[in-house]
């Protein structure tokens, strides 16, 4: 299946399809890639998860063109790859915004659950359990 397909392939956990798309012919050069996709999987009696493939348009000037997979259009979303939210404009709000309600979360089952309200076992509980999610929100 590789060796005819025009995009760049990536099949480690998630399969990814990438190219650059924008002009008319990177638009068509995906499309065949899809129905290779397509082809190849009848042949080889696997189903794709429609519901799981996505399409991701990065650019300012894209003209997000449409892309289907057999009969059914695909939709453009946000992706989660890797643990990090990916969206169309490279924007990490959304991801820091997730890892702020996670650590409130965090937060309110430890002042619901902890008996000692002791300052060094809540900056204990705090440093080891709520600070990694945020400390990953500002490594972006």
């Amino acid at each position: 299946m590789n060796s005819r397909i025009e995009c760049t392939l990536s099949k480690f956990v998630k399969t990814k399809l990438c190219g650059v798309v924008n002009k008319l012919e990177g638009r068509d050069a995906m499309l065949r890639d899809l129905y290779r996709f397509k082809r190849w999987a009848c042949l080889n009696l696997v189903k794709f998860n429609k519901a799981k493939c996505k399409v991701l348009h990065m650019a300012w000037g894209n003209p997000k063109y449409k892309y289907r997979l057999g009969g059914e259009r695909l939709e453009r979303s946000l992706e989660k790859d890797l643990r990090v939210l990916v969206h169309e404009k490279l924007d990490m709000s959304q991801q820091c915004a997730l890892a702020a309600q996670k650590a409130n979360c965090i937060l309110g089952c430890i002042k619901r659950s902890m008996a000692s309200s002791l300052r060094e076992v809540i900056l204990s509980l705090y440093s080891s359990l709520v600070r990694p999610h945020l400390d990953y929100c500002i490594q972006l």
